[in-house]
């Protein structure tokens, strides 16, 4: 059997999570100057392999964050034609719960901060 929500109770964790992501961006942003800062003091073959190492890291989070902010925007405009057919009742109406966006979310999270304790060690060495 399918999960069921209400539709304010989902889009409560959509915007929950659409500001989660924001914040990842911004540190995606953070992590990659670091990182640039990192490779233009340390040349040597250890510290460069590592160094596009978690650059490509860092642009697969960079992806992740964008597809999973599509995902969710895509459930908004669900809620939203929810909404539309019948607006009275909104207040008792459940719809499927957004699982797959859930899982991502929760995912994505445990990833970006192991990568962020990784790349952590990493400058700690480095700079």
């Amino acid at each position: 059997m399918k999960t069921q929500e209400s539709v304010y109770k989902q889009h409560e964790e959509n915007t929950e999570w659409s500001s989660k992501l924001d914040f990842y961006k911004d540190e995606v942003i953070i992590l990659t100057g670091r990182l640039k800062e990192i490779a233009s003091k340390n040349s040597s073959a250890e510290a460069m392999v590592d160094t596009e190492r978690f650059q490509n890291q860092l642009m697969i989070q960079e992806n992740a964050i964008n597809e999973i902010s599509h995902l969710i925007k895509n459930n908004e405009k669900e809620l939203e034609l929810e909404v539309d057919k019948n607006p009275v009742a909104i207040d008792h109406r459940k719809v499927e719960y957004h699982t797959k966006e859930q899982k991502l979310i929760v995912g994505f999270e445990k990833n970006f901060k192991e990568l962020r304790a990784d790349f952590n060690r990493f400058a700690a060495k480095w700079m």
